[in-house]
């Protein structure tokens, strides 16, 4: 007989819901107030403690965020300790988290909770403890690719955020607090959530299904849309380049036409936009993974590993092998 899934936690209740928040070194400080900040919010608009949270580490140490601010913590991860809901927060080098016993640890608690989740590279962390076999699930948008050939047993999609079932994921900070303010409506009501929301001035304008975007335009997609058509256009295609021509065309317009929209808006020619793009996709990839330079340039469109290293030294003003080993 198969054990049946725990009561979902996005449904309305009263009572408190107990949270453990792992928090790994090199996950954004926004992604940790995302995750936090509307569940203090909705405690303080209540006026009650509905969400219990308490914040841990691997080690009971602060973690350090990425732009160098410690998180205090209220000590270690602690498998034994009850909780209803454990999620991971990650960042820069959580992916290669692979320490046998935490994520045996955390494959218990995630198994016995009634839900559990991942907040960025925190999804790779619920992969790695076998916790996203059979669910759909997302991470950040730079990591995608090698999240899906790491996790094949996952059904991985690009969107804010997933929820199946007991699992939830999100992509990065402000579709985690899309997700916080959705457990926040499900849970206490509308009301409460649009509170929260206007605590901190929010406009929620995306669905969680929306993919996430390599290039986020803001309100440049509230100007000319061709223009927005092209930029996606080009993100799509950073292993094969389009010409700027067929790009002009796809979209239904001049070249000199295209041009013109992108220097209005960006103060850049399409082409020159196009190859920083590629380029500072090469740099994470040079940066936040092992992968050999000539499968960085494969994958971000430069025919010659001779060509991607002149191309990136005049970019960032050191060839990539150097940049890595700094």
């Amino acid at each position: 007989m198969m054990k049946s899934e725990p009561a979902s936690i996005f449904r309305s209740e009263d009572a408190p819901l107990r949270m453990t928040f792992l928090v790994f070194s090199g996950a954004s400080i926004m992604c940790v107030a995302s995750a936090l900040d509307p569940l203090r919010a909705a405690n303080r608009i209540t006026g009650e403690k509905l969400f219990d949270f308490h914040l841990v580490s691997a080690d009971g140490t602060p973690p350090i965020t990425t732009c160098g601010l410690p998180v205090a913590v209220n000590g270690s991860f602690d498998a034994s300790r009850p909780t209803d809901v454990l999620i991971a927060i990650g960042g820069f080098g959580t992916r290669l988290q692979t320490n046998r016993p935490l994520l045996a640890a955390i494959r218990r608690v995630g198994r016995a909770a009634r839900a559990v989740g991942g907040v960025e590279a925190g999804t790779w962390v619920l992969g790695h403890a076998g916790l996203l076999e059979g669910r759909a699930a997302t991470t950040h948008w730079e990591d995608m690719e090698d999240f899906a050939t790491a996790f094949p047993g996952s059904d991985v999609r690009p969107d804010r955020y997933v929820i199946d079932g007991p699992v939830f994921t999100a992509g990065g900070a402000s579709p985690t607090f899309d997700l916080m303010l959705h457990l926040v409506r499900t849970r206490l009501g509308a009301v409460v959530a649009l509170d929260v929301a206007s605590v901190f001035i929010y406009d929620q304008a995306r669905a969680p299904n929306d993919a996430q975007p390599l290039v986020s335009l803001g309100r440049l997609d509230r100007h000319d849309p061709r223009l927005t058509t092209a930029i996606r256009l080009m993100e799509s295609h950073l292993d094969q380049p389009l010409p700027i021509s067929a790009i002009a065309r796809r979209v239904g317009v001049s070249t000199r036409t295209l041009e013109k929209l992108f220097l209005k808006a960006l103060n850049e020619t399409p082409g020159a936009y196009a190859l920083r793009l590629r380029l500072a996709t090469a740099r994470r990839l040079v940066l936040d993974t092992r992968e050999p330079m000539a499968v960085v340039a494969e994958r971000t469109g430069f025919s010659s590993a001779a060509g991607f290293t002149r191309a990136f030294a005049r970019a960032f003003g050191k060839p990539p092998g150097r940049m890595r080993s700094g």
